[in-house]
Formats: structure tokens, C-alpha cells, sequence
């Protein structure tokens, strides 16, 4: 036998019927509450323990957003900062973190012939950081073949025990893919106001 399709009207009808079962019950609950003397006051303590918890978790809420805005203005204010600087002074900017949160001899060594290390510090650990630093526009990317040349020197040439690249822009899926084969620390713009902010941690950290 063909099947009978229920019509928009039955589904309507059929929600209406429950809300006003609901209402019916909730209307008898009510005026069973308000003749019951002795519920009355469970009833009233109820409510104030609902609106009590409620309020709380409220006002937790609105101090978390308000602490999440707080971090991603300061964030945005040491990426915009970041943005502005050439690439020498990025990258003395880069060994200047270094230096802020306890690493040794954080001195920047970007320049000719500089194999891929921009800077190098010895973390508070004790282990040789190399970082790569790359002021790039928030438009342009880092590319695999911008890793692959740092891969290739980080670690057998500057003995990197922690090698990590640095950018004001975003590494692309084949360079983050590659950077994870070999071990290599990316800090995108995100990660690095994070850690400006001292809202998120350091390359060494990680």
C-alpha cells in the first residue's frame, strides 16, 4: 500500500498540541505551588540558588571575554609593530625576545653569508637556539623552498638543538609539512605576538 505523507498542516498541529500540554502543566504546577504553603518557600530558595549560579557563571563569562579582548588588542598591537620594521631591525627584535625571556647571548647574526641563522642564543636550558627570521607582508606566505634551505644548515652547519623560523606573514601547507618532518619550530604571526605579548610561549618552549 502507498505510504500516506504527513501533510505541513499535521506537523503544525501536532506542535501545537504540545505546547499547550506544556503550558497546561506548567499552569497546574504553578497554582499547585502557589496553594501549597510549605513548597513555597523550597520553591522561592530554588530560584534564588538558579539565579545565583546563573549570575556567576554570567559574569565569568563576560570577565573572559573581556580578558580575550584585552589579549588580542595587545596582540595585534606587537603584529602591527612587527610590521613596521625592516628586516635588520626585525631581527633585532627577534634576539631582543630572545633575551627577555632568559636565553644567553642572544645576538643577532643575519647577513651575508649567513647560512639561514639570523639569530642564536643558548636557551635558559642550556641548548643552542637558531632562529630564521622572515619580515614578510601579511600577503606573502613562506614557502617549502624558504624551510628547505634553512633545514639544510640549521642543524649540521649551526648545530641548532632548537631550530625555529620566525615570520610576520604565514608559512604555507608544504612548508609547515616539511618543517614538521625535519623538526623545525614555525612561529607564524600569531605565534609570534602571542609570544611578544607574553600571552603565548617562546620557539624553545614548545
Amino acid at each position: 500500500m502507498p505510504r500516506t505523507r504527513s501533510k505541513p498542516g499535521d506537523t503544525f498541529v501536532g506542535v501545537a498540541i504540545l505546547l499547550l500540554t506544556a503550558l497546561a502543566l506548567f499552569a497546574f504546577l504553578m497554582s499547585w505551588v502557589l496553594s501549597t504553603p510549605a513548597v513555597q518557600p523550597i520553591v522561592v530558595l530554588v530560584l534564588l540558588a538558579a539565579g545565583l549560579v546563573y549570575g556567576n557563571r554570567r559574569r565569568k563569562q563576560q570577565a573572559r571575554s573581556a580578558q580575550q579582548a584585552q589579549i588580542r588588542a595587545a596582540q595585534s598591537m606587537e603584529i602591527a609593530r612587527y610590521h613596521a620594521m625592516d628586516p635588520r631591525q626585525f631581527e633585532d627584535a627577534i634576539a631582543y625576545l630572545c633575551h627577555r625571556d632568559g636565553c644567553r647571548d642572544a645576538r643577532r647574526t643575519g647577513g651575508a653569508g649567513d647560512l639561514g641563522a639570523d639569530v642564536v642564543a643558548i636557551a635558559p636550558d642550556g641548548r643552542r637556539i637558531v632562529i630564521q627570521c622572515k619580515r614578510y607582508g601579511p600577503t606573502t606566505n613562506v614557502g617549502s623552498g624558504d624551510l628547505q634551505r634553512f633545514g639544510g644548515t640549521c642543524y649540521n652547519v649551526h648545530g641548532a638543538q632548537v631550530a625555529a623560523v620566525v615570520t610576520t606573514s604565514r608559512f604555507t601547507k608544504p612548508a609547515t609539512g616539511y618543517a614538521q618532518s625535519m623538526g623545525i619550530r614555525l612561529f607564524d604571526q600569531h605565534a609570534l605576538a602571542a609570544w611578544a605579548s607574553h600571552t603565548g610561549p617562546a620557539p624553545w618552549m614548545l
